[in-house]
Parts: C-alpha cells; sequence; structure tokens
C-alpha cells in the first residue's frame, strides 16, 4: 500500500481553482467541476480538491506541508498574491522555520522550507 493522492475540501470549486493557481501557483492537472473535483501537479503526491457542502469539512489545519526554497520569498510572494498567514515564518523550538498559510476557505497547509534551509 502507497499513498496516491492528497484531498483537501473546498467550498467552491471554481474560485479554489483560481486560488490554488494564481495564488499558491501549483499546476491544474485536470478539473471535474460538474463533479466537485480538482487535481494539481505537486510532488511527489498530486493534491486534490474536492467540492463539499459541508462546513465542518472546511476551515481545517490539513497537516500537509507545501515545500519551498525560500521561505521568507515565499512568505512575501503569496501575500503579495494574497495569501492569509495565521502565522508567518517563525523559528521553531528545533530550530527551523515554519509558516502557516490559508486558503480560500481557511484551510491551514505548513510553508516550510525544509530541514537544513533556516
Amino acid at each position: 500500500m502507497r499513498l496516491g493522492f492528497i484531498n483537501v475540501f473546498v467550498s467552491d470549486l471554481e474560485a479554489a481553482i483560481e486560488f490554488y493557481t494564481q495564488v499558491f501557483g501549483l499546476t491544474l492537472i485536470d478539473a471535474e467541476v460538474d463533479h466537485g473535483y480538482a487535481r494539481f501537479q505537486s510532488s511527489p503526491l498530486p493534491l486534490s480538491l474536492e467540492a463539499t457542502s459541508d462546513q465542518s469539512r472546511l476551515g481545517r489545519h490539513t497537516g500537509i506541508g507545501l515545500m519551498v526554497n525560500d521561505l521568507t520569498a515565499a512568505f512575501e510572494q503569496l501575500t503579495e498574491r494574497g495569501a492569509s498567514f495565521p502565522m508567518p515564518p517563525t523559528r521553531q523550538p528545533w530550530g527551523e522555520r515554519l509558516a502557516l498559510v490559508e486558503d480560500q476557505d481557511g484551510n491551514v497547509f505548513y510553508l516550510d522550507q525544509g530541514v537544513g534551509h533556516s
């Protein structure tokens, strides 16, 4: 068994597709708007969005880490594009820095530069 994709719930798929492409800069692989599903290229697994009307599935900490080469530059770029950060880049007790960034539904992701890149 192996992990095949990561799924995040959104309230408005078309708005989410725009956000994930324009703000997060992800590349759309395919979308089935009528079926409430979209998939984005990300490494090593695709990131998928699923539309839901169940508000209890929205605005959660996803536990998903989005990796970047330069955390400060990514923070600045995403802020300029309109991303919201519940936590800006902050040094963690283990020595690395990371941030928390939200999508348009309040789903929270880690934004991390990775080990050894403080």
